[in-house]
């Protein structure tokens, strides 16, 4: 199912204001069910930091109303709101600014590039005269990989076993 970007766009606002952020939104289900899948997180989530149960199902209650009453968004869908888990996906430039110095993993796609990265996100750097930015990570055996985020297929956050909190 296509993304309805009038939905998303509200769904921004709307997560904020109830102090909340919106990490990520999918679509799926079938044309007669369409389920919108909504992933929230603090603003300043961490380990032992992040949404509960009783969250999503503020936010779910709070946007119902609001969906149902949407143009876009069909008779019948099915909302579902979740927290990103400790492998928290990583979508806008701010997921990857927040999170410099973790350890990070990327599907990605193009000529040149490993179709699969992982290491510590060390930097997001701007690219000379282009308005999109490039993602840094030092590789295990210390050398570094940037790749531009027009190229990045899928990042998320590595859960670290036995690792203290941050």
């Amino acid at each position: 199912m296509k993304p309805i970007d009038q939905v998303e766009q509200g769904l921004d606002v709307r997560v904020e204001a109830l102090g909340f952020e919106v990490v990520e939104v999918g679509w799926g289900g079938t044309k007669r069910r369409p389920i919108m899948r909504l992933c929230i997180d603090l603003p300043d989530s961490g380990p032992g930091k992040g949404v509960t149960v009783g969250d999503c199902a503020r936010v779910s209650r709070a946007l119902e109303p609001w969906l149902d009453e949407h143009p876009a968004v069909p008779e019948k869908y099915v909302l579902e709101v979740s927290s990103p888990g400790v492998e928290r996906p990583l979508v806008r430039e701010r997921d990857f600014r927040r999170f410099v110095g973790n350890v990070v993993r990327l599907k990605t796609s193009g000529v040149g590039l490993p179709g699969r990265v992982q290491g510590t996100l060390t930097a997001v750097e701007a690219m000379e005269g282009d308005p999109a930015y490039r993602i840094v990570v030092r590789l295990p055996d210390g050398s570094e990989i940037g790749v531009p985020r027009d190229r990045v297929v899928r990042a998320q956050l590595v859960f670290q076993w036995g690792e203290e909190e941050r």
